[in-house]
């Protein structure tokens, strides 16, 4: 009997490991009124009016942006779902589209690397054309109602945000969505 008893918390702690190492949600509670159903498109919240610096310094706005569609990635070095995606997500950017493609983490927010860390780690990665935001300590994050990290928003030509999706989006999936909003 011991033996079983020794293997079952073996296996409760192995699962807890696999668990925590496939999800990278924030570390926020969410509260059965925050749950909306994250394909719905919203006809005309603006979105939130950010003003951010990315790695070099540079200070993007998204009235900068005005009448172009942008897809904002959130996301964070420590999440596994987010480095997967990466790759894909740099092709995306590079590739000539009818849209923006931003990227957006949050120093010093959620377990995020501070600025200067996260940015010597970034400028060792291979991703040479996303636009990386720096969100410090979450502020817009807090805005745009992140929950999860990967987290999309698609925004309209308009500055109108149309619809969030918490978790990992395919290139295909970002296309396609993209492909409905004006």
């Amino acid at each position: 009997m011991k033996m079983s008893w020794k293997w079952m918390g073996y296996v409760l702690i192995l699962t807890g490991l696999l668990v925590s190492l496939t999800a990278c949600g924030s570390k926020q509670t969410l509260q059965p009124t925050d749950m909306g159903s994250p394909t719905m498109m919203n006809k005309g919240e603006a979105a939130p009016e950010f003003s951010l610096n990315d790695l070099k310094g540079n200070t993007l706005e998204l009235a900068d942006l005005q009448g172009k569609k942008v897809y904002v990635k959130y996301w964070a070095s420590w999440c596994s779902i987010c480095l997967a995606g990466l790759e894909d997500l740099n092709t995306l950017a590079q590739q000539e589209n009818d849209f923006q493609v931003i990227t957006i983490v949050t120093p010093g927010y959620k377990g995020e690397k501070s600025s200067q860390e996260f940015t010597d780690w970034f400028n060792k990665q291979p991703y040479t054309n996303l636009t990386v935001l720096l969100d410090e300590r979450g502020v817009w994050a807090k805005e745009f109602g992140v929950r999860a990290y990967p987290s999309s928003f698609y925004i309209d030509s308009d500055g109108k945000l149309v619809k969030s999706v918490p978790g990992h989006a395919s290139n295909d999936q970002i296309n396609e969505t993209l492909k409905g909003i004006l």
